[in-house]
C-alpha cells in the first residue's frame, strides 16, 4: 500500500496546479495534481505530452477512464468509488494507482482491507498561489 504524506515516510510533493504555466513552478520531484479535470483536458493532454507525472481526483468512473488514456499517475477519490475504481483497474490491469485522501491514520486499516493502492494525507496536497 502506497502512502504519501506520512512524515515518517518520504514521498514526492504533490502539488495542486489550475494552469498550465504553475507546472513551470514545479519540481522534477513534484507530482502535479490537477484541479480541473474536465474536457477539454488540456492540463491532462499537456502532462501527457510532455511526460509529466500528474494526478486527479476523479468525481466519476468516467473522469478516470479518461485519466488513464491521457497517462495519469494516481487518481485519487472518496472511499466509495475508489473501491469500485480498483475493482476496474485490477481487471483492466491499469498503470494508474487509485488513492484515498485520509485526515489522519484512523482510516488507514480499513482501506488496506478493501486492497486500494494507497492513501495520500490532505495536509500533503501544496497550492501554488
Amino acid at each position: 500500500m502506497l502512502i504519501f504524506g506520512n512524515p515518517y515516510i518520504n514521498s514526492p510533493n504533490f502539488i495542486e496546479i489550475n494552469t498550465i504555466s504553475q507546472i513551470d513552478s514545479t519540481t522534477s520531484k513534484d507530482i502535479v495534481l490537477l484541479k480541473e479535470f474536465k474536457a477539454p483536458f488540456s492540463l491532462a493532454k499537456h502532462c501527457f505530452e510532455n511526460n509529466l507525472e500528474y494526478a486527479i481526483e476523479a468525481n466519476s468512473i468516467k473522469d478516470a477512464l479518461i485519466a488513464v488514456n491521457l497517462g495519469c499517475s494516481y487518481i485519487i477519490a472518496n472511499l466509495e468509488l475508489a473501491k469500485t475504481l480498483q475493482n476496474i483497474a485490477n481487471e483492466y490491469l491499469w498503470d494508474s494507482k487509485i488513492l484515498v485522501k485520509i485526515k489522519d491514520d484512523s482510516t488507514l486499516e480499513e482501506i488496506a482491507l478493501n486492497y486500494i493502492d494507497g492513501v495520500i494525507y490532505q495536509n500533503h496536497i501544496e497550492r501554488i498561489n
